[in-house]
């Protein structure tokens, strides 16, 4: 007999009325927190329904690549239920999905480009074993596993194959909406069962002042390791704790420089206390990884092991970072949640886990963007809309080079210009300082420490601890680097250009040089930067935004561009209005699309609500993309740098007489207040208007002020109370 805890009965018990509720809707979300039984709690579900309510459905278990998650679960399933019929994706593929059966399926063996699995061979695809099934009455559940992994439109595409009476998405990271049934399991509950630990530490024993130098993150991590087998100990316990080291992606050097600071500290893979779980490095890892007694102290991480990975003994996490901020991320911090006996010892040391990291930033969860807020719906092209043909630009990616002393002279002057520089270096120094630069050879950072118990409260009660770490111009040579990518972006211009200039204009490097506004040694010219950055960037901004001269621009290459058939829109499922809007060029389009919480700006809500009550005027209206091939998009010259770049216009719509507008919606204006911050605006504003003359159609700007809209397809101003901007019901 299986232990059930409560919230696993009560979580068991909802799925299996919600799966015979015939008005239940069709997704039903469960929100599990890592370590709280999720495969058990699935696995005991599915025998429940099979054997007790319905032997005519077959269930397809989903699983993301990573982590070998599906083998884990296929292996979980014939360990508790040998008789129950358990396939694999060979199995299905060969003999069909049968009634009673679970069948367990990697996602990225169905979803990947060119797989066997949906293509046509001498095996019965996919598609038909499904259709198969079909014909033979079987009714089928999906679970989706860890189901922020593989959101994708392909995904959804063989999950609608199965036409399936429910879709079970379950993960520690997913959330509520009014389109699906949902659940979420407290991590209390989970915590009070002596499931996962009581709190996650964070930052332990650092202090304010520290340098955020990664060996004093190992050697904290080994000092906690020690501690805890001690405790172990006390109690009679053989548990060895496991130290999880996660790195950035792409960071040979890094993990060579902490190995090489593990092997100074006795630890090494000769000698069976250090392995790998890196992409295409796992032939050192022990059998008995996950067994309480492993001899295994250090296991070396990336992605791969955010999910699928059940390894209780893991109690520390130091997580590395590279050049720019990271994020934590839940499943990661719940590799180390678990208790290695399901049960806390009363010891506040053992019941806790560990973190170590000089990240500024801490996530709650793996999903960010699209599907925190809302979620992705894909809707279909109406068949009046489809005749529309546009020609759309694109970068001609061998043309457009920047002029290294034009851009060396347009940095140097703002810098003058802003701060009143002038030969006089240490005055210079005085009124950079005066206006918020930092100077000398260390590198301010913060990072976060403190105790937390649940997941949910790592934000709320976190203690910032401000860090100084000396310059080492080996050890921070990558972090510059980084900061020159960082400045290539605003400002178009390659990051070897901007470090040369940089070094003329700022270090003492090139010591003829009399142009010179500050002369840092080098160590100080690192910190210079690196500290000042997001004040540099802001500079750089102001740069960029100077108007190119836009008939400079080569001719770019040019494709033919219609409205996309089918297209995914961001859907806000707490949105109450349900109200399809008529005039849009997709079917099904609501009110429920047109929310900030999808990501629209004022403008662009208004803009389509406006639409939308001239639907006598206006035949309809398209939301253009905002990057990829698959939109309308348009090539212009950003700020000094001969870089091409694309612009793709917010919106095209017809009229019932047949005109044809372009139309890109930007930030308003409150009072005096400009809220446009888009500091590319006129050169977009002058590439649009010439054309929309070389194609002769209508064009325009459109902004809002005092809750109306305003358009300009003229001369273009910032102050809307210029004439430039007209009423857009005057206009359009």
């Amino acid at each position: 007999m299986i232990r059930q805890f409560n919230f696993q009965t009560e979580a068991i018990d909802w799925l299996i009325n919600t799966s015979l509720n015939p008005s239940s809707k069709q997704t039903v979300v469960l929100k599990a927190p890592t370590g709280s039984g999720k495969t058990i709690m699935l696995i005991q579900y599915i025998e429940q329904y099979l054997s007790n309510y319905d032997t005519n459905t077959a269930f397809i278990w989903l699983c993301p690549g990573k982590g070998d998650l599906e083998e884990q679960s296929y292996n979980k399933m014939r360990e508790l239920y040998s008789s129950r019929q358990t396939n694999d994706l060979f199995d299905a593929l060969q003999n069909g999905f049968e009634a009673g059966s679970v069948s367990f399926i990697n996602w990225e063996r169905v979803t990947k480009k060119g797989n066997k699995a949906i293509t046509d061979g001498e095996k019965k695809n996919l598609y038909e074993r499904i259709k198969q099934a079909h014909n033979h009455n079987v009714n089928f559940i999906i679970i989706v596993d860890e189901e922020h992994s593989n959101n994708t439109a392909k995904a959804r595409d063989i999950i609608d194959a199965f036409s399936a009476s429910h879709i079970i998405r379950v993960s520690a990271t997913t959330v509520a909406n009014r389109d699906v049934e949902y659940k979420e399991i407290d991590e209390q509950d989970v915590i009070d069962e002596g499931l996962i630990t009581k709190a996650i530490s964070v930052n332990e024993d650092i202090e304010d002042g520290i340098a955020q130098d990664d060996a004093i993150l190992l050697e904290l991590a080994d000092k906690k390791r020690k501690q805890i087998i001690e405790h172990y100990n006390n109690i009679g316990k053989v548990i060895r704790p496991l130290v999880l080291i996660q790195f950035p992606n792409g960071s040979p050097e890094k993990i060579e420089a902490v190995e090489s600071k593990l092997e100074d500290m006795g630890y090494t893979r000769k000698n069976k206390t250090v392995a790998a779980w890196l992409s295409g490095d796992k032939g050192d890892i022990p059998e008995n990884l996950t067994d309480n007694n492993s001899q295994l102290d250090f296991l070396f991480i990336k992605q791969a092991i955010n999910t699928g990975w059940d390894c209780p003994r893991a109690k520390i996490l130091v997580k590395l970072r590279e050049g720019g901020d990271e994020a934590f991320q839940v499943q990661t911090i719940g590799r180390i949640r678990r208790m290695p006996e399901a049960h806390h010892y009363e010891d506040s040391v053992l019941d806790m886990c560990y973190v170590y990291t000089f990240d500024q930033e801490y996530k709650t969860g793996l999903l960010t963007g699209l599907d925190k807020a809302y979620i992705p719906k894909r809707l279909f092209l109406k068949e009046k809309c489809r005749d529309l043909v546009l020609t759309k630009e694109l970068r001609d990616m061998d043309g457009g080079t920047a002029d290294d002393r034009q851009v060396y002279h347009a940095v140097r002057n703002r810098f003058i210009n802003e701060y009143s520089l002038d030969n006089d270096k240490e005055l210079n120094m005085k009124k950079l300082a005066g206006r918020g630069y930092k100077f000398g050879d260390e590198l301010f950072g913060s990072i976060v420490g403190g105790v937390f118990t649940t997941i949910d409260s790592l934000p709320e009660s976190a203690r910032n601890i401000e860090t100084r770490t000396p310059v080492d111009t080996h050890e921070h040579g990558m972090q510059l680097r980084h900061t020159f990518d960082e400045f290539k972006n605003v400002l178009g211009v390659e990051a070897r250009t901007l470090r040369r200039i940089f070094d003329k204009l700022f270090s003492i490097k090139f010591q003829n040089n009399s142009q010179k506004l500050l002369r840092l040694p080098l160590r100080e010219y690192y910190a210079f930067v690196i500290n000042n950055s997001h004040l540099i960037k802001e500079e750089l901004r102001v740069i960029a935004s100077e108007v190119t001269v836009q008939n400079r621009l080569l001719m770019p290459k040019t494709e033919e561009f219609r409205l996309p058939l089918e297209e995914l829109y961001h859907f806000d499922p707490v949105e109450r209005d349900h109200s399809v809007f008529e005039s849009s060029a997709y079917k099904d389009y609501t009110a429920g699309y047109v929310t900030s919480a999808c990501g629209k700006s004022d403008s662009e809500i208004m803009f389509e609500q406006y639409c939308e009550e001239h639907k006598q005027d206006i035949d309809w209206v398209y939301k253009n993309g905002d990057s990829g091939q698959q939109y309308l998009s348009l090539v212009y010259m950003a700020g000094i740098s001969d870089r091409q770049k694309l612009f793709y216009p917010d919106y095209i719509l017809r009229k019932k007489d047949g005109t044809v507008w372009i139309i890109e919606a930007k930030g308003g204006q409150r009072g005096n207040q400009d809220n446009n911050i888009d500091p590319q605006v006129l050169n977009k504003f002058i590439r649009l208007k010439a054309y929309a003359e070389a194609f002769k159609l209508h064009w325009g700007f459109v902004r809002n002020m005092n809750h109306k809209l305003y358009i300009n397809n003229s001369e273009y101003v910032d102050d809307m109370h210029n004439d430039s901007w007209k009423p857009l019901n005057e206009v359009l």
